[in-house]
């Protein structure tokens, strides 16, 4: 696993908004990039509520079929109880690592460097190898507790990337607003997509290619 074949880690937390993490997910599969997927315990449970998804360790590849909607070719999947897992070391060589959606729990657990599961040591590795890692919290209004772990995520290199979809381009759909953030997401690591059109400069421009 070396070179271009180093693989997007994606954790997957308990916070709503699983849909990101979806649009994330095939976004980097249509790049023709490889994946490694952490989903979190309290994750399942938002999963189930969010998507009618029961993830199952035995049967993650059909299960993820079933939510992506397609093959999960190059995705590896590990169980967030797995602390030997490759994302958990730095000689794992990875390009950086995504949490989508990153709830306040797990934002706190990076901050700190309790690496209590995988995704959150997995997310410590890529910041003290000095990897892109990008946060997308999804929670409103933020505690002052919260705001002071964004900060130090920050701080630590880190992109904190909240879970803003915008308005501008016009768009007529949930799915629209959802691939904007996920868009947001990929131009932040540098994956080319076409989940959005861009902004020309002219007011509106958007809003009419879309129409």
């Amino acid at each position: 696993m070396t070179g271009s074949r180093r693989p997007w880690v994606v954790g997957v937390s308990g916070a709503s908004g699983t849909p990101y993490a979806k649009a994330v997910l095939r976004g980097l599969l249509d790049a023709g990039l490889p994946v490694d997927v952490v989903v979190s315990r309290a994750a399942r449970l938002t999963l189930l509520d969010e998507a009618g998804l029961a993830l199952r360790d035995a049967h993650w590849r059909t299960d993820l079929a079933g939510w992506l909607e397609r093959e999960p070719d190059g995705v590896a999947y590990h169980p967030a109880g797995d602390l030997a897992a490759g994302p958990a070391s730095g000689s794992y060589p990875t390009r950086g690592m995504v949490v989508v959606p990153a709830s306040t729990a797990a934002v706190a657990g990076i901050a700190i460097g309790l690496s209590k599961d995988l995704l959150q040591r997995a997310a410590d590795v890529t910041l003290k190898e000095r990897r892109p890692l990008v946060v997308v919290p999804r929670e409103t209004p933020y505690t002052r507790g919260t705001l002071q772990h964004l900060l130090a995520l920050h701080e630590a290199g880190a992109t904190v990337l909240p879970a803003s979809p915008a308005f501008y381009a016009g768009a007529k759909d949930v799915q629209q607003l959802v691939d904007f953030v996920a868009a947001k997401v990929l131009d932040a690591i540098g994956v080319e997509h076409d989940l959005i059109r861009r902004w020309t400069g002219r007011l509106g421009s958007a809003r009419e290619e879309r129409e």
